[in-house]
């Protein structure tokens, strides 16, 4: 077994964890219970050494195929050749009330009598724990100490070997066999009833579509959309209410590069941003139930200030970097590291994000608490205070902080989305501070953030460098999409940072980050560079742009972090960020394209 190209995954998951599932029917990353647990699966990361669980047809010459069902979240692999014709559908089901995650895979033939290797070699507590593995009845046990132990059954005998199940079975056509992978208890070693197992595929296909029919999008690429909007779905824990960045970890941003962090979290600013696209598409009970989410949040102040920049999705402050030493990396990408340390950053930014979702909802949905209100105030007196500080930046820069523009815009975006909210739900004031320092928050970008001789705003006070990011100030309302001093920006960066419909968040400066080596370019900052020509009414060239960022996600229409030179997917995998970025182009654009962009800019 040796490492497969990112792009060749798709996900399945519970709302609570979620597994990614190769082309060749291995499941090569799975955590547990949560989407930030220990991996019991990640030989996306280590072949040899952090566990899989494969179910693949034997064939000597074979090609395969893989596909969601339609509007679903749930996965069927083809396996292709003159011996005939196999499928493996995984998926996990969703219940109603509390009961451990389940991974479920259906085998069947379709044409043909066909060999199946099966292989589950689980790793505890990301390949740190040794485990038992032992036979009860017809169930397969894997114990480790101190961990939760875990469950294999099947409606085919199953074989010890090598510390796992390793066997081979066969299968003609119209045979089926059933796999669940568990948590270990009573129930899961009951037997497994194949009409049961049925009646958990078809309910967990009705959650999806069901889901789904609630989207008002209409427009062109439906399709894509929706699989965008399926994928924030599965990104969003179902008990809190918060939206993980990507489910994986040490995902290489380049192939033998450093830049591999852990984005299983929920950041304040993607989270905000998934919160526009859900709303946008007519999701309005995610809307809500993220709303509850930060409204905890409103309420206890972080070292760094009210807000800090990632939480654990139970709302966890805390999320230390450690370094997996034992692990190889994608594609000898080191170091692996879990948890994050940008926890402890100062990302000023945060603030205008986070008010501008809840303007959004409040617009949109019920007003905002009194108490809501009172809290938004003292974040907004703090904000008041701190707004001119340098500090780390959307990109979360390592090389030290700076007046970086981007930071600085969303301070304006906090101020004037309160504003906005005090005046629509006639809350308490007094606004005139809040008007005032919105003001001096524009006036100083206006005056030490615009280059004269570049003609475009930069990146941070007293550089020459530009930023993807600032590709957000029309998107945000900061300035009009068709103000000279922004059309000149727009044509400034698209000269600097981008190669085709591929865009670069910043062009590598040694030192400036903090660390070695470039990356790829950034698939969110080629939306947001799209989307920002057509408001910009340059509609013709955003379409042309926008289809052919379509031809660059994968085989199922997701997308990792970046893209490398030649088109592969780097980063961790797949990302809200540019998913909630698609969605926010397409809606857009659509409207654009069919004569609506008064009413798109509104």
């Amino acid at each position: 077994m040796d490492f497969l190209p990112i792009e060749n995954y798709g996900v399945i998951g519970d709302l609570r964890t979620l597994a990614l599932v190769s082309t060749t029917g291995s499941i090569d990353f799975f955590c547990y219970p949560r989407f930030d647990s220990p991996s019991l699966f990640a030989a996306i990361l280590d072949p040899q050494k952090a566990g899989f669980f494969c179910i693949q047809a034997d064939f000597q010459h074979s090609g395969t195929k893989q596909l969601y069902l339609p509007d679903t979240n749930i996965l069927l692999t083809r396996f292709l050749s003159d011996d005939g014709i196999a499928e493996t559908t995984d998926f996990m089901p969703i219940f109603a009330e509390e009961k451990p995650s389940r991974i479920l895979r259906r085998v069947t033939v379709i044409q043909g009598e066909i060999n199946f290797k099966l292989q589950c070699q689980p790793r505890f507590d990301y390949a740190r724990a040794s485990h038992t593995t032992e036979r009860d009845g017809e169930s397969v046990v894997f114990r480790s100490d101190g961990q939760l132990s875990f469950v294999l059954r099947s409606t085919i005998p199953l074989e010890i070997s090598e510390g796992g199940v390793a066997q081979t079975f066969r299968l003609k056509a119209g045979e089926v066999a059933w796999f669940v992978f568990t948590e270990d208890s009573p129930e899961s070693r009951k037997a497994l009833v194949a009409e049961d197992l049925v009646d958990e595929f078809e309910k967990t296909a009705q959650f999806w579509r069901d889901w789904v029919e609630k989207s008002n999008y209409t427009g062109r690429w439906r399709e894509m959309v929706n699989r965008s909007a399926l994928l924030l779905k599965l990104l969003t824990d179902r008990e809190y209410g918060s939206i993980v960045a990507a489910p994986t970890f040490g995902l290489p941003e380049k192939i033998g590069g450093a830049r591999n962090w852990d984005y299983r979290y929920t950041w304040l600013r993607d989270s905000s941003f998934s919160l526009y696209a859900m709303m946008r598409l007519g999701f309005f009970d995610e809307a809500a139930q993220f709303q509850r989410w930060i409204h905890d949040r409103l309420n206890y102040d972080s070292p760094q200030g009210p807000l800090q920049v990632l939480y654990a999705t139970d709302g966890g402050q805390e999320t230390p970097e450690i370094v997996l030493e034992h692990l190889r990396g994608y594609m000898d990408s080191k170091p692996v590291r879990i948890g994050n340390a940008a926890y402890q950053q100062l990302q000023l930014d945060i603030y205008g994000e986070l008010f501008d979702s809840i303007y959004l909802a409040a617009k949109y949905g019920d007003g905002i608490s009194i108490d809501d209100w009172e809290n938004m105030k003292r974040i907004l007196r703090w904000l008041a205070d701190n707004w001119h500080r340098e500090d780390d930046g959307i990109w979360e820069v390592r090389g030290g902080r700076k007046n970086f523009l981007h930071s600085r815009m969303m301070c304006w975006v906090a101020f004037d989305r309160a504003i906005r909210l005090g005046a629509k739900r006639s809350l308490s004031g007094p606004f005139g501070w809040m008007e005032e320092t919105r003001d001096a928050i524009a006036n100083d970008i206006y005056t030490n953030f615009w280059d004269e001789e570049l003609q475009s705003f930069v990146q941070y006070k007293g550089s020459k460098a530009l930023d993807a990011a600032i590709l957000l100030m029309p998107l945000v309302r900061f300035i009009s999409p068709s103000d000279p001093k922004w059309l000149s920006t727009l044509a400034a960066i698209e000269r600097d940072l981008t190669v085709d419909t591929f865009v670069y968040r910043y062009r590598y400066v040694d030192g400036f980050d903090g660390l070695s080596g470039d990356e790829g370019a950034f698939t969110a900052c080629c939306f947001w560079f799209i989307e920002a020509l057509a408001r910009s009414h340059q509609t013709a060239k955003a379409r042309l742009l926008f289809e052919k960022m379509m031809g660059y996600a994968n085989h199922l229409g997701l997308y990792a972090e970046e893209l490398g030179g030649s088109g592969q997917h780097l980063g961790n995998f797949p990302q809200a960020l540019t998913h909630l970025a698609l969605i926010s182009a397409a809606t857009y654009l659509d409207r654009a394209l069919s004569g609506a962009e008064k009413q798109a800019w509104g």
